[in-house]
C-alpha cells in the first residue's frame, strides 16, 4: 500500500543543525534487471548502518522490496512514503527522519511513445513526487525526488529532447511554486542528464537551484580535450554515477562517446536553494559543507555492485539567515562548479520552444503516417475478408485467419497510438509552447 509509515520512538537526540541527504538509483525494475532482490535487501543494510537523514531512491518498482528496506529503516527514518503511478509505477520513495506533513506527484506529461513497448518509458509512469516535512530550524521543506525521462543519452532527436524539456518545465514549475510559498527546497534524483544537458541548463537557470556536488567540487568539470583516463578520477573528482567501469553492472552495456571519453556520466543530482518569500519562520538556511558519490563499493560477500548507478550524498549545515540580504529574484548565475555557460533565461526559453516546436511538427506527421497506415490495414482486412470466400483449398483458412488477425492487431494498435498517443503528444507540446512564450514575454519586457 502507498502509505506514510508511523514513526517508532527514536531513544538519541541527534543534531538537527545538519541534515544528511542521499540519493541512489536502485535498478530495481521487476523485470530486466539482475540480481535484483539481493541488491535491494543490500541497499536496505547499508542504509539502514548510515546516518542519514534524508533518503530518495528511485527504479524502485517492486512493493516488496520497498517493504524490506522500510522495515530496515524504520527506526532511523521512521517516516516514509512509496508513490504510484502508471501502469508499472514510479518507483519513486522518500524516507525522512521528519514528519511528513503532506505527499503530492505529478506524472511528467511526455515519456516516449507508447509504441515503444521495450523502453517502457510511457507505461513506467516517470513523475516527480515530494513530501513536506517540518523541520525545527528550517521550517516547511519540501523534498522533490524525480526520474527523468532517459532516451536519446548525449545525441537525442529533437522530439527525444522536446521531451526533456517537457519535463524540465515540469519539475521547474513545481520547485518554483514551492520555494514562492516560502519553502526550503531539497530536490533529489536521477536526472537522467549529464550538467550541460539543455534541460539541465533549463533546470538550473529557471529555479535557482544549487549544486551540492557544485558546491563543494569547483574542479569536477570534465577536461575536455583529453576526457578522464582513471575511473577512479571520474567518481571522486568529477562526480560519475553511471556507465563507470567501476560499476560491475557497466560491462556489456552499450556506451556512448560521452560515457567512453569521460569513464562515465554524472546523471545523479542533489540540489537545493532557499525559498523566494522570506517569513519571520524563515531562520536557518541550507549550506552544503560535503557531497560525494556512495555505494561504489561491492555488495559484502559478493563480486556485485549495489546498483549501475552509484549514489549521490551531501552533508547540509543549516546556517542562520543574515537579515540584511534583501529579497528578491536574484541574479541567474550558474552554480558553482557546473559545466554550463551563463545563458540568459530568455536564451534558454527560445531554445526551448524552438526544440518543441520541432518536435510537434515531427508528432503530426507522426500522428498522420500512423492514420494513413491504419486506413491501408483496414482495406488489406476487408480485402482478405472478402478474398476468403473464393480460396478453392479450406487448408488456407488457418493462414488467412493469422493473417486477419494481425492486420486487426496492428491496425488498432496504430490507431490508438495515432489519436492516444500522438494526441497527447501534439496537445501537450502546444500547451507547454504556449506557456513558454508567455514566460518569455515576461523576460522581455523586464529587460526594457
Amino acid at each position: 500500500m502507498a502509505e506514510i509509515t508511523e514513526p517508532s520512538t527514536m531513544d538519541t537526540k541527534l543534531n538537527d543543525s545538519e541534515l544528511r541527504v542521499l540519493t541512489l538509483n536502485c535498478w530495481g525494475l521487476k523485470f530486466g534487471s539482475k540480481d535484483r532482490i539481493v541488491r535491494a535487501r543490500a541497499i536496505g543494510d547499508e542504509i539502514a548502518a548510515s546516518k542519514y537523514d534524508i533518503v530518495g531512491l528511485q527504479e524502485l518498482q517492486v512493493q516488496e522490496d520497498y517493504d524490506y528496506i522500510k522495515s530496515k529503516l524504520a527506526y532511523k527514518l521512521p517516516y516514509s512514503k512509496y508513490f504510484l503511478s502508471g501502469a508499472l509505477g514510479a518507483g519513486l520513495a522518500i524516507f525522512s527522519r521528519f514528519p511528513i506533513q503532506s505527499t503530492s506527484l505529478l506524472p511528467y506529461s511526455l515519456c516516449g511513445s507508447p509504441l515503444d513497448i521495450a523502453e517502457g518509458n510511457w507505461f513506467g509512469g516517470k513523475a516527480v513526487v515530494s513530501a513536506i516535512i517540518d523541520h525545527p530550524l528550517l521550517g516547511e521543506v519540501e523534498i522533490f525526488n524525480t526520474h527523468l525521462y532517459a532516451k536519446g543519452g548525449e545525441s537525442p532527436s529533437k522530439p527525444q529532447m522536446a521531451h526533456r524539456l517537457v519535463g524540465a518545465y515540469e519539475f521547474t514549475h513545481r520547485v518554483n511554486t514551492s520555494a514562492s510559498l516560502g519553502r526550503q527546497v531539497l530536490a533529489l534524483g536521477d536526472f537522467n542528464c549529464i550538467s550541460r544537458n539543455p534541460a539541465m541548463q533549463f533546470i538550473y537557470t529557471m529555479t535557482s537551484l544549487k549544486d551540492a556536488w557544485g558546491s563543494t567540487h569547483g574542479s569536477f568539470i570534465f577536461p575536455q580535450a583529453e576526457g578522464v583516463h582513471s575511473p577512479y578520477h571520474a567518481v571522486n573528482d568529477h562526480g560519475v554515477t553511471t556507465h563507470s567501469p567501476l560499476n560491475t553492472y557497466t560491462n556489456g552495456k552499450e556506451l556512448d562517446e560521452h560515457a567512453r571519453k569521460f569513464q562515465g556520466k554524472r546523471l545523479d543530482y542533489i540540489l537545493f536553494r532557499p525559498p523566494r518569500t522570506r517569513s519571520s519562520r524563515y531562520t536557518h538556511e541550507l549550506r552544503c559543507r560535503e557531497s560525494s558519490v556512495v555505494f561504489t563499493h561491492h555488495i559484502p560477500g559478493t563480486e556485485i555492485s549495489f546498483s549501475d548507478h552509484f549514489g549521490v550524498a551531501a552533508m547540509f549545515e543549516c546556517v542562520p539567515v543574515h537579515r540584511n540580504v534583501q529579497n528578491g529574484r536574484r541574479p541567474i548565475t550558474p552554480p558553482r562548479g557546473t559545466t554550463y555557460s551563463p545563458a540568459t533565461r530568455s536564451e534558454i526559453i527560445e531554445y526551448a520552444i524552438s526544440t518543441m516546436s520541432v518536435a510537434y511538427n515531427a508528432a503530426r506527421w507522426d500522428k498522420h503516417k500512423k492514420l494513413v497506415s491504419f486506413a491501408m490495414l483496414v482495406v488489406l482486412l476487408v480485402v482478405l475478408i472478402i478474398g476468403s470466400a473464393w480460396v478453392p483449398r479450406p487448408y488456407f483458412n488457418p493462414a488467412l485467419m493469422f493473417a486477419s488477425a494481425a492486420i486487426a492487431w496492428s491496425g488498432t494498435t496504430l490507431l490508438y497510438a495515432a489519436l492516444l498517443g500522438g494526441g497527447w503528444e501534439t496537445r501537450t507540446l502546444m500547451r507547454t509552447m504556449e506557456e513558454l512564450e508567455l514566460m518569455l514575454q515576461v523576460e522581455e519586457r523586464k529587460a526594457y
